[in-house]
């Protein structure tokens, strides 16, 4: 049997981050060839990684890399099977490495084809399959180009990136405010006017089609019904729309007795909320549109017109799971 040196050992395991034991064997079995021992070593990793095809990879750790000058941004999951593995810190080292080499690629895919030291992106993660002993995968991949792009990560868990499209005063403290914004709230697009009507028309089939079995059960129940939205973005909210519904408001004034002349005091207030009854869907998937979590009194547009002559021109968000 070869003999295999401490250094020997300690060297393989550096370039691996294989345990002890298994640089050692590997040596061995490579009879001192310190290339071959790597082979052994991937070779075990690709062996672990197919037994651990068909395994979740839930876990794992969200990061962002921003480049020097600001006008690029990447956000990757590194996922694995366990919380446990999710929060080492050789981990999370490990997918700090991977976010400085998917900065230079604009697809997933060319960034798993990218060079990791002498490997792919994609044997690396075989390799380290082996070494750990669960299934690591790249589960999400998101880039962001603009004037200014800034990003926010929530507990290692969920990471944003917003794109701005002029450089501002403060343009960091805006950018990283959106993309809080962005991780917290989960819009999926910048405004309504992205919308597609056709989805609009079915989701609003739908949601006023749940309410309406829900108000079946409150009414049995005896408790307060759920009001029934006629609509459910403002892309829906035409001028006429707004008209009647100011007359619907004006109406309900004069049924409940209420001066005329104290009318422009109350009407504004009606006509707030009946948008915000009326735009849920907006609320919920609209970055622009929702209400800025640290000022309920704006919604993020407004918050961002406070900065000047700049807009929100692109997000991205990535998730475990």
């Amino acid at each position: 049997m070869v003999k295999v040196s401490a250094a020997d050992v300690k060297k393989l395991r550096e370039a691996t981050g294989a345990g002890m034991m298994d640089c050692k064997k590997a040596l061995v079995e490579a009879e001192g060839n310190f290339d071959e021992a790597i082979n052994i070593l991937r070779k075990k990793g690709q062996k672990i990684a197919a037994k651990r095809a068909d395994r979740e990879s839930t876990e794992g750790v969200a990061v962002t890399k921003i480049n020097d000058d600001k006008t690029e941004g990447v956000a990757i999951v590194l996922a694995c099977e366990t919380d446990f593995v999710g929060k080492n810190e050789k981990f999370v080292a490990l997918a700090g490495e991977f976010a400085d080499i998917a900065l230079n690629y604009d697809s997933k895919e060319d960034f798993l084809a990218a060079d990791f030291n002498g490997m792919t992106v994609a044997d690396k993660l075989v390799e380290q399959t082996g070494v750990i002993g669960e299934k690591l995968d790249i589960t999400a991949f998101e880039k962001v180009k603009a004037a200014y792009v800034g990003a926010y990560t929530h507990i290692g868990k969920i990471a944003a990136l917003v794109g701005l499209s002029a450089v501002v005063d403060n343009a960091e403290t805006l950018a990283k405010d959106v993309a809080m914004q962005v991780a917290s709230m989960g819009a999926t697009t910048l405004s309504y006017k992205d919308f597609d009507p056709a989805y609009v028309a079915a989701e609003t089939e739908a949601r006023i089609a749940v309410i309406e079995k829900d108000n079946i059960e409150l009414g049995r129940l005896g408790k307060t019904l759920k009001n029934v939205p006629q609509y459910i973005s403002m892309s829906q909210i035409t001028d006429e729309v707004l008209t009647k519904a100011e007359a619907d408001a004006k109406a309900e004034l004069a049924a409940e007795g209420k001066p005329e002349k104290i009318w422009d005091r109350i009407l504004p207030g009606k006509m707030e909320r009946f948008i915000s009854d009326n735009t849920t869907l907006d609320m919920e998937q609209c970055l622009l549109d929702q209400t800025f979590i640290k000022d309920e009194k704006k919604n993020v547009a407004e918050y961002v017109k406070t900065y000047g002559d700049v807009e929100v021109s692109s997000f991205k968000r990535v998730t475990l799971g």
